[in-house]
């Protein structure tokens, strides 16, 4: 078995939270895993590490000192390189609010403390896999005024580069996929986010504005009560 994961390529995870005794125990078992691991005691630091480091996966605390989760959840996103990074947030505050605030800086997953360790590992192992299942180097979309390359996670309207985190890109990419089709709040948990995945429904919602944010308000309708629908003929204002 562990033959098996040394021969497989690794995954660099980030693991940023200020308690030195949940860094080493997540330390000790993502390299259990086969993941390489560089780990951070503040926001500050794992920004800069981060830069160079390049990691698929951050694993995030959001009270620390200096520089807390969320903002540094937001100064991730902001580097071009880290757009399509993963980032779970692992954290004691379980308040609904800090739980948006997460997912409105493009968090991928919010797990509350106590970690779970053998829990956590399934569901981060999970996650890869199932970014190796999309991978299909073959896949472009073009409708409207929008090309959406899976390849390389790109899109561009009108021949002008969007930057997109990877849950709106993949958000924009399956609404794209059906166009005209209404699909439920809960159907695109389910497809973007995964079904071991909990999150609030308003997450969807959180996504859909940043996304309307950066391509226009015109290709995604909002049926209330119902869900979104992508057109491929959007309105003219």
């Amino acid at each position: 078995m562990s033959a098996a994961k040394a021969a497989q390529p690794l995954h660099r995870v980030l693991v940023v939270d200020d308690d030195a005794d949940i860094v080493e125990m997540l330390e000790y078992n993502l390299n259990k895993e086969g993941y390489e691991v560089r780990t951070a005691t503040d926001g500050r630091k794992a920004i800069e590490i981060a830069r160079t480091y390049l990691p698929e996966l951050v694993l995030l605390d959001i009270m620390m000192p200096h520089l807390d989760g969320i903002e540094t959840g937001r100064q991730l996103r902001d580097i071009a390189e880290l757009r399509q990074t993963y980032i779970l947030y692992l954290t004691a505050r379980s308040e609904e609010y800090s739980e948006v605030a997460a997912f409105d800086v493009g968090a991928d997953d919010y797990i509350t403390k106590p970690i779970k360790p053998r829990a956590l590992m399934s569901r981060i192992n999970a996650l890869f896999r199932r970014e190796a299942q999309k991978a299909d180097p073959g896949e472009q979309i073009t409708i409207a005024d929008l090309l959406i390359n899976r390849k390389n996670y790109s899109v561009s309207q009108n021949d002008k580069s969007i930057i997109l985190p990877k849950k709106e890109f993949e958000l924009l990419f399956f609404l794209a996929q059906h166009p005209n089709k209404v699909c439920s709040r809960e159907e695109l948990l389910q497809k973007i986010w995964g079904a071991d995945i909990y999150v609030l429904e308003r997450t969807v919602d959180v996504h859909i504005r940043k996304l309307r944010e950066k391509i226009g308000d015109t290709h995604i309708r909002t049926l209330k009560g119902v869900g979104y629908m992508f057109t491929d003929q959007p309105e003219v204002g």
